[in-house]
């Protein structure tokens, strides 16, 4: 089975990039799942199996999204497989911008929107600079050139990813995505022993714990302290 990841930040249209893009695969008669990651809601599951997508959602509640991806995703892909799943896509919460939740060796997807503003490619971390395809959205209501400037900083910030554009209403490029996604040769048959391609944000501090008290008397673990001197 394939598996994709697919991350990106909040309301950058991930789901509706899969959605087209799964629509393609199954006029082509390619068996696709999704597996669903959030923080404290969503019902975009009900979306997915309105579509006809089988699909399954975990949601991380009070811990970190990307943490309970890597605690997760191994079950996950267990499930894809029991299912007989071509393809298995794994849609990330709308992570902040320096999560990284990406496999060595497994095809990783980040989504990006024109709207965030010309500048937001240097602003993301690992979740954009070691992705394998940078996929634009909202590309339909920016002028020609906001297009072709947003898409050279993505270039400057991750030089080897394929960036495109992809419509998430029409669904313009999605058959082109489709085709750079699934790929027999990328098959994958555990997760066990793979490694991400980068590190998670390290934290373990009191505040971490449950611990709600202002004050350095309350700070113990992995703390680090803004230097406000010229």
């Amino acid at each position: 089975m394939n598996l994709v990841t697919v991350s990106g930040p909040p309301s950058s249209g991930k789901t509706a990039v899969i959605l087209k893009t799964i629509e393609s695969y199954q006029k082509q008669e390619i068996s696709v799942g999704v597996i669903k990651f959030d923080c404290l809601y969503t019902d975009d599951d009900i979306v997915y199996e309105k579509a006809g997508i089988k699909v399954r959602k975990g949601l991380s509640g009070g811990l970190c999204p990307d943490h309970y991806f890597v605690s997760n995703i191994e079950e996950a892909f267990a499930w894809g497989q029991k299912e007989n799943f071509d393809v298995l896509i794994s849609e990330s919460a709308g992570l902040c911008n320096r999560c990284s939740p990406y496999i060595k060796d497994i095809k990783a997807i980040c989504v990006i929107d024109n709207l965030s503003g010309i500048n937001t490619p240097r602003k993301i971390g690992p979740m954009l600079k070691s992705a394998d395809i940078v996929v634009i959205t909202k590309g339909d209501i920016v002028s020609q050139a906001e297009r072709e400037v947003f898409a050279s900083r993505v270039s400057m910030v991750n030089p080897k990813a394929i960036v495109m554009h992809v419509n998430g209403l029409t669904g313009q490029g999605s058959f082109e995505l489709g085709t750079l996604l699934y790929d027999k040769k990328l098959d994958t048959d555990n997760l066990k022993g793979k490694e991400l391609r980068f590190s998670m944000p390290s934290a373990l501090c009191s505040y971490c714990l449950g611990e709600k008290r202002i004050g350095a008397d309350y700070q113990m673990g992995n703390v680090r302290k803004i230097n406000l001197e010229k």
